[in-house]
């Protein structure tokens, strides 16, 4: 988002500059870099700024080819690696733009996406996001339909943010692994963007990962409850629940982004009763991971289980995924 704001001539020396340094201060090495796209631009001009910001991913990796370089198949991902490279995973945030044309969804394909979702807070033509999770609602006719053609054609189905029943239909539906890209334990924090046991269960019966969200407000009712240890809770109540072998770190690190381009007339603005510029203290941007490892170490996790966590699972789940 705060890349693609920018003049598409500025896009891959702003990455170079601004981002590329804190994916190398955090140790980043595999990062699912996700398109989602503002309200602003739904719904009319939402396939639109879609494939704008899909090229945008294409031209900062080629500008950046020393550094990144996006993956299509898990064989790329471990060239990129064994490179030095940071292995890029392109994904798509509630598919914003394709409503009912599942067709489409092998455009994306062809286009670099291997990960993507089918809803967000709200309701699109497939599914209904968590924020409608009183609907009751599952997936719809053409939200089965993009499920299947996503395991036909390769793409990794995400369940954050999708609602409730919907997540539940899935798991009843997928025969093949799932992901949670940014979702944290709801028996922690009592939110709709988390995911309960159950869930947490279903997910991790696929052969799936979730990857536990940094965000403040998903974590802690209050602000100043939203610690690092606070995150170690949640990560460690992950592990327990759905096992060593399937969970992640999925930060959802929005704050610089949002401040980056919230209007000065729109500051202290929320979103959905939540403020996006909330955080964890040091944990506002990448370059802040190493605290995480640090923490799980300092708890007493065996380092093997650590190695999984901060990225080994997401690694094998891409190995056999994609």
């Amino acid at each position: 988002m705060a890349v693609s704001a920018r003049p598409p001539e500025q896009w891959a020396s702003f990455f170079r500059e601004r981002w590329l340094p804190q994916l190398v201060e955090g140790g980043v090495n595999l990062q699912v870099l996700p398109v989602y796209i503002e309200d602003d631009y739904r719904p009319e001009g939402a396939l639109r700024q879609t494939l704008r910001m899909i090229e945008c991913a294409h031209v900062l990796a080629e500008g950046n080819a020393d550094q990144v370089r996006i993956c299509l198949d898990a064989a790329a991902i471990d060239r990129a690696l064994d490179e030095g490279k940071i292995a890029l995973v392109l994904a798509m945030e509630s598919m914003p733009g394709l409503d009912a044309d599942v067709e489409l969804i092998s455009t994306m394909h062809r286009l670099g996406v291997r990960v993507a979702s089918i809803a967000h807070f709200g309701r699109t033509a497939l599914a209904d996001g968590s924020g409608e999770d009183a609907t009751g609602s599952g997936l719809t006719s053409h939200g089965v339909a993009a499920l299947a053609e996503m395991e036909r054609l390769g793409i990794v189905f995400d369940v954050s943010h999708l609602g409730a029943s919907g997540v539940a239909h899935v798991l009843e539906l997928a025969t093949k692994p799932v992901m949670a890209t940014h979702s944290a334990a709801r028996a922690l924090r009592d939110h709709h963007r988390n995911l309960t046991d159950e869930q947490l269960r279903g997910v991790a019966g696929t052969g799936g990962v979730i990857c536990v969200n940094f965000f403040a407000p998903f974590l802690a009712e209050r602000e100043e409850d939203a610690t690092l240890d606070r995150l170690l809770d949640h990560i460690e109540h992950v592990a327990e629940v759905a096992g060593i072998d399937h969970v992640g770190l999925g930060p959802d690190f929005i704050r610089e982004v949002m401040a980056d381009l919230t209007r000065p007339c729109c500051e202290g603005v929320t979103y959905r009763g939540v403020d996006p510029r909330a955080a964890i203290p040091g944990l506002a941007g990448p370059s802040g991971l190493p605290m995480v490892t640090e923490g799980l170490l300092g708890r007493g996790l065996p380092e093997k289980d650590v190695t999984k966590i901060i990225g080994g699972n997401v690694h094998r789940f891409f190995g056999d995924l994609l």
